[in-house]
């Protein structure tokens, strides 16, 4: 078999060809997405992958907040790939499926869909406020209003601090999903 190891924050060693969920920790996650600009790096400023992230988790239903706050966690192992046929989703399903298994998460196809559509909302979002202006349209993006709070990216320390909180209070509720996260940031 084929290995392909990566050397996370933490000092683990992961697989990324063949993960197993002990192998996974939050706060490998944490750093590596507070690392990884989101676009390739193409936006005006910085603006982390965890940043995204925690996006991701205000505007879901509490039910799939911590989905929302995971739903990128491949790219902490994988890195940031601009959307392309030649991505290697293989090895990126293998991740989010060992990372799912990790935190129990257990998601049906309705569930995926609407992290599919919170991630499409907040793209829009995050192309009207982080990406250089033009008038081209991007067929992704037909028909999806962006949110109405405009972006202010935070900083890396920031936004890893940040994740790390949003995950801590996930914790807390335990089995009471029902409550929403504290915003924890103000808005511009």
């Amino acid at each position: 078999m084929v290995n392909a190891f990566i050397q996370t924050v933490s000092g683990r060693y992961l697989n990324v060809l063949d993960p197993k969920p002990d192998d996974i920790d939050i706060a490998d996650i944490a750093h590596h997405l507070a690392h990884i600009c989101r676009f390739g790096g193409a936006c005006r400023q910085f603006y982390s992958e965890a940043e995204h992230a925690i996006r991701m988790a205000e505007i879901l239903p509490p039910r799939l907040q911590l989905a929302g706050l995971l739903y990128g966690a491949a790219k902490a192992y994988g890195g940031e790939v601009v959307r392309a046929d030649s991505y290697d989703r293989p090895m990126s399903c293998r991740v989010t499926e060992v990372v799912e298994a990790r935190f129990r998460l257990d998601l049906s196809g309705e569930d995926r869909a609407m992290l599919a559509m919170a991630d499409t909302r907040l793209l829009a979002t995050e192309r009207r406020d982080l990406m250089p202006p033009d008038n081209v349209e991007w067929p992704i993006l037909m028909g999806v209003p962006p949110l109405p709070d405009r972006i202010w990216p935070m900083t890396i320390s920031q936004v890893l601090a940040t994740f790390c909180t949003v995950y801590e209070q996930y914790l807390c509720w335990g089995d009471k999903r029902d409550a929403p996260l504290r915003r924890l940031r103000g808005r511009g």
